[in-house]
């Protein structure tokens, strides 16, 4: 072989070879944005021990720059195309906060369908996601799937324990399907971020609000509510919120072979259940929470729980009607729901 040649089949096998050695020691920091305030159970009880692990586990070549409270510009219903478009590498976000744009998972909004435990519901929904959402996010990298667990109704003047008690009773609503489900019980729903909440009650703009036990000592609404109404025991909670880490496809895959194995095995199944394990800390933190402020918590007996089912019923009726066009089959799909969350039901 000509001294020429050689030396180029020397000089392209080096060029290779350090290709090669770049590839797997590349150093990765990725951009992660969420809605939350910095101090959330989302960011101290899930994403910064996740982020720390893939740390501890690339050996330090891949980190995480987090971004909370929107940050990086922008309103939580626009982090998904934020995500898309490159702006994060990483989001989290709320499915709800566009709707009819993941009409899959919205089954999973629907009234008494799922566990109202963080751990429990957050295993439902992402085994659901395994078998339908998925077509949901096919513009993404999907992470996680999990809840922010079940929503309770916290009021501020006088308990509701039947149906006749959401008479004309306004509350706060987390999400569209939500608001559905109070308009169907006779209350009116208002729409607010979780940073307007307690302002809201104090002020009586609304009378109380639907969301989680979680959210409950983050914005204080134990300070100016003093009820708080929750499903029989064993039975689903009134309605549920998915929660979605996304990644941008491309900048996953231009990740190399040993940072995609890194972060697969950070995600998924072990990410869900490290959410919903922390979720269920955060439950017990806001039931102490409100029994140290002296308020009290409730529990719809059995006989009332299914009087609020049946006036509701119209809520996925309706909802199956929408999403029919989209070729999906409603009814069937919060079959599947409701019996994948029974597994789950303690």
């Amino acid at each position: 072989m000509p001294t020429s040649r050689r030396r180029c089949g020397q000089l392209a096998c080096a060029t290779i070879a350090l290709a090669s050695s770049a590839l797997y020691a590349q150093e990765v920091t990725l951009k992660v944005s969420h809605f939350l305030p910095p101090n959330s159970n989302y960011q101290k009880g899930v994403l910064e021990p996740w982020c720390d692990k893939l740390a501890k586990d690339s050996g330090g070549k891949l980190k995480c720059q987090i971004y909370p409270a929107m940050q990086l510009g922008g309103t939580p219903p626009q982090l998904a195309d934020q995500v898309k478009n490159a702006v994060a590498d990483i989001v989290m976000t709320s499915p709800s906060y566009s709707s009819g744009r993941f009409p899959y998972t919205e089954a999973l909004e629907q009234p008494f369908t799922l566990p109202p435990g963080g751990l429990a519901g957050s295993k439902a929904m992402w085994e659901y996601s395994q078998k339908y959402a998925m077509k949901d996010y096919t513009d993404f990298k999907l992470l996680a799937m999990f809840t922010g667990s079940g929503v309770i109704m916290s009021t501020s003047s006088k308990p509701i324990l039947t149906v006749d008690g959401f008479k004309g009773v306004k509350l706060r609503s987390p999400s569209r399907s939500a608001a559905k489900l109070l308009t169907a019980l006779g209350g009116a729903p208002v729409n607010m971020p979780p940073a307007q909440i307690t302002e809201a009650v104090s002020k009586g703009v609304v009378d109380g609000a639907m969301a989680t036990w979680e959210l409950l000592p983050a914005v204080k609404l134990q300070e100016v509510t003093k009820y708080h109404m929750q499903a029989p025991a064993n039975q689903p909670a009134f309605t549920q919120n998915p929660l979605v880490m996304l990644m941008n496809k491309a900048r996953y895959d231009g990740l190399s072979p040993e940072l995609k194995s890194v972060l697969d095995k950070a995600s998924g199944t072990s990410l869900v259940e490290m959410a919903g394990a922390a979720w269920d800390k955060a439950i017990d933190n806001g039931r102490r929470t409100a029994n140290d402020a002296g308020n009290k918590t409730l529990t719809v007996k059995p006989e009332d729980y299914e009087a609020m089912r049946k006036a509701s019923a119209s809520v996925e009726i309706e909802w199956a009607k929408e999403v029919a066009p989209k070729g999906l089959d409603g009814a069937m799909l919060v079959k599947e729901v409701r019996a994948i969350g029974a597994k789950y039901m303690k």
